[in-house]
């Protein structure tokens, strides 16, 4: 009951950087679980209730809040957080769902070599049934990198190369060649398409996913077959680039936002993305009743505007509208993605691109503490 009603009180102030800070908090010991400073050895993240244990999409988010929180708090016990995250990701949805086994050449040392699991509920066959995304797999190998550079460890970095190594050639048909393709969705095994389209922005999130693996690495040699590809689809497509979808939109901020001002394809898709969402909130989009909307995907474009440097200054307000809204009705759909994300838009922190030095402080400040 106190746990309930302090998780309340977090909520009900969300409009300043204190109470954003304070609901984070509140929110992320709700989904996962609080950890007593000392005992982090001993700390697991909560299993979700609608899911099996673990769902990719969701725990990437999470891992980049508790990073987010260790750069805000100056508490290293959130990094301990995010690499028990990580721990448990790898070993449930990098394994078969009966847990028996590690996926294709994946092992302890190398969790990643056989692609990740999205953690559906339901098993493969079933209309909403498990594989791998590829979006899903970009996002954790996004959230990999970004711990490697908190830590200072290539460890992540390498575990995420190897990830998009290990599903690339699954996804994307016609690979080193002039018009590759990709597959939205695939089996758990990789050996065959589950959806044969293409996502929107894959190739985009691609794109961008890699090239940051790579700058990390500090090696224009990897991933650079992989890089090619992406860069084939994306000049094939980004002219053509439409979405009526906030979570699409948002994405598709964020992702060029790692690319402006000098790509093209990126300033392109940050008008299109930008005229789209005016369109959408001068059409009463959201302010609809709750039961047309979704929470989680809002929570894409307040993300996307709070880091694209192109997004008009009304949207602060919009979002301090949007944040105080669902902060009401946070836990009405789902007790796991709309949370997580909510606190991702709160504090985009690890989310934006400006926040490089402060997360390299993190491992500058963790090496100095260290005897």
């Amino acid at each position: 009951m106190a746990a309930a009603a302090g998780l309340a009180s977090a909520l009900a102030e969300v409009a300043s950087p204190a109470g954003r800070l304070a609901a984070c908090r509140a929110v992320t010991d709700h989904v996962y679980g609080p950890c007593t400073p000392g005992q982090t050895s001993s700390w697991r993240p909560l299993a979700y209730a609608d899911n099996k244990s673990r769902y990719l999409w969701t725990d990437a988010f999470g891992v980049c809040n508790f990073l987010t929180l260790a750069a805000e708090t100056g508490e290293r016990t959130y990094m301990d957080q995010a690499d028990a995250l990580i721990t448990a990701v790898h070993d449930t949805l990098g394994r078969t769902r009966d847990g028996k086994q590690r996926l294709g050449t994946a092992t302890q040392e190398e969790p990643t070599r056989g692609g990740l699991r999205i953690g559906k509920a339901h098993p493969e066959g079933h209309p909403d049934g498990d594989g791998q995304y590829f979006h899903y797999v970009t996002k954790w190998a996004f959230a990999l990198n970004r711990m490697s550079l908190a830590r200072g460890q290539d460890k992540y970095n390498r575990w995420a190369v190897q990830l998009v190594e290990a599903v690339h050639p699954h996804f994307v048909h016609g690979s080193g060649g002039q018009a590759p393709r990709m597959w939205w969705k695939i089996s758990v095994d990789m050996s065959q398409p589950a959806v044969p389209s293409e996502g929107n922005l894959d190739p985009f999130d691609g794109l961008v996913t890699y090239r940051l693996l790579r700058d990390t690495a500090g090696d224009a040699a990897v991933l650079r077959r992989e890089i090619a590809d992406m860069e084939r689809m994306v000049e094939r497509k980004y002219r053509r680039y439409d979405s009526d979808d906030p979570l699409d939109l948002g994405e598709a901020l964020w992702l060029s936002h790692w690319a402006l001002p000098d790509q093209p394809w990126a300033q392109a898709v940050t008008q299109r993305s930008l005229d789209a969402l005016e369109g959408l909130w001068a059409g009463g989009y959201f302010r609809a009743p709750e039961r047309y909307r979704l929470a989680f995907r809002e929570f894409g474009t307040t993300l996307g505007v709070q880091v694209s440097p192109q997004a008009a200054p009304a949207w602060q307000q919009r979002v301090t509208r949007l944040h105080q809204y669902w902060a009401q009705h946070l836990f009405t759909r789902d007790t796991d993605i709309t949370p997580v994300m909510f606190c991702a838009s709160l504090i985009p922190g690890v989310c934006n691109r400006e926040y490089e030095d402060k997360l390299r402080g993190l491992a500058a400040s963790s090496a100095g503490s260290e005897p």
